[in-house]
């Protein structure tokens, strides 16, 4: 039987850091305020010439590095994001071109925050039917790009960045199981509605949300995403060594490793300093732990995302 597994990642992040006492100096808000209420301390804003798939490109690089493959060996590219470079084509297909390939499939996946996760789980599906032997799956976002700068309770939660796994197809269980879900009818929760029509913005093109409603709908789901899948996988919560959450607010992922009962020192945050950068979040995350050498080769790893759609799933992989 073929299973896809993970052989390398990568993360890149814009060089300018924007900390929370810029946000103090021209909104009624405080370093303070945003930690208390977030955990956020600093985050990553693109150059305005800084693209998603530019931020892709940077992240690719090192994961394929990282896999000892080119990028003429990949034969699926699958690029999760809510902000894409052009409507279309894809930001997928200006990855590949940016890479110098051509001929392989290459497309987008739009599920907002929980965009890595679908993604994975469709490269897996690609690689576990044999339609594909080597995928790259990133997440990249600019969500600098649809916040309302003035609006404290938005404005200063999301960051941008990439990360990016390349997958390879295995006789050894890698990506264990995956689950993922929608509800639709929570739409007005955690969107931006908008749309360009005729050459005119349509509606609003700045993100809204209800903080208190997504926290809680975050909270709920990420705890029965996690046990569904962990269960699929014929697993335990006590086998996995690390979870790894959307990065939204820390005060979410504490929230869901004490409803799974796992141990503090297994819980990811990297929100502090990456800020939420929605489907770059959790390759991200997983990047920085696999370089710094706190998640090795052997480690069982729960991956989890929630976010506009709604959308959440989890998917259980052995790195």
């Amino acid at each position: 039987m073929t299973y896809s597994r993970i052989v390398g990642t990568g993360s890149y992040l814009p060089p300018r850091i924007v900390g929370n006492d810029e946000f103090a100096r021209r909104l009624e808000t405080s370093d303070a305020w945003i930690r208390e209420r977030t955990g956020i301390a600093r985050r990553h804003i693109a150059e305005e010439t800084q693209t998603s798939s530019d931020l892709a490109l940077e992240a690719s690089r090192p994961a394929l590095e990282a896999a000892r493959l080119k990028p003429e060996d990949i034969d699926l590219m699958v690029v999760a994001t809510s902000t894409p470079d052009y409507i279309f084509p894809s930001t997928a297909c200006l990855l590949q071109a940016k890479l110098g390939v051509k001929g392989c499939a290459a497309f987008d996946v739009q599920a907002v925050c929980t965009g890595f996760i679908y993604a994975l789980a469709t490269a897996d599906s690609f690689i576990r039917t044999g339609m594909s032997r080597t995928a790259l799956v990133v997440g990249a976002e600019v969500f600098s790009r649809i916040l309302d700068w003035n609006d404290r309770g938005t404005c200063v939660l999301f960051g941008d960045g990439a990360g990016a796994v390349v997958l390879a197809a295995d006789s050894r269980p890698g990506i264990h199981a995956t689950r993922l879900h929608a509800d639709g009818s929570q739409v007005q929760m955690l969107s931006v509605p908008g749309n360009v029509s005729r050459g005119k913005v349509i509606g609003s093109p700045f993100l809204q949300m209800n903080g208190q409603g997504v926290f809680k709908f975050a909270v709920r789901v990420l705890e029965e995403s996690a046990r569904e899948t962990v269960a699929a996988a014929g697993m335990q919560l006590s086998d996995i060594d690390w979870l790894i959450p959307h990065q939204a607010n820390v005060r979410i992922l504490e929230a869901t490793a004490r409803k799974l009962e796992l141990a503090p020192e297994k819980l990811v945050v990297t929100v502090d300093h990456h800020g939420n950068t929605s489907a770059a979040s959790v390759p991200l995350a997983l990047d920085e732990f696999v370089r710094n050498g706190k998640i090795r080769a052997g480690d069982r790893l729960l991956l989890q995302g929630v976010g506009g759609g709604f959308t959440w799933g989890s998917s259980v992989v052995t790195l």
